[in-house]
């Protein structure tokens, strides 16, 4: 069983608050959860996250992948996962190889000749 921690949203139509949960990642964004872990209300100001870290740790600890909001509310409201490796750097988009035409080929051979 996959395990993630990730948010649910909670909350009236057009006031978003959010559970970070513990959830089985083929279970639907707010299907039945294993653990509530915290919340994250984003309409105060500022932006109220509370996580239980004991709690996280010990999914982290048992396998369970947060997502990528929840590592950024993890570092807002400071706190750190054990063992914690700095992310993954990504690789650069692939830009695609500029074809040379003869028209643009013909001066660029003609100055390395010079």
């Amino acid at each position: 069983m996959a395990v993630r921690i990730r948010l649910t949203r909670v909350g009236a139509t057009k006031r978003p608050s959010y559970r970070v949960v513990a959830i089985d990642s083929r279970r639907p964004r707010d299907g039945r959860a294993l653990e509530i872990l915290g919340f994250y209300d984003p309409l105060t100001d500022p932006a109220t996250v509370q996580i239980d870290a004991d709690r996280l740790n010990a999914w982290i600890g048992k396998g369970a992948t947060p997502s990528d909001t929840v590592v950024k509310l993890m570092r807002q409201a400071g706190i750190g996962q054990a063992g914690e490796q700095p992310p993954a750097a990504k690789a650069p988009a692939r830009t695609p190889a500029r074809r040379r035409t003869r028209k643009a080929a013909a001066p660029a051979t003609a100055t390395a000749e010079e």
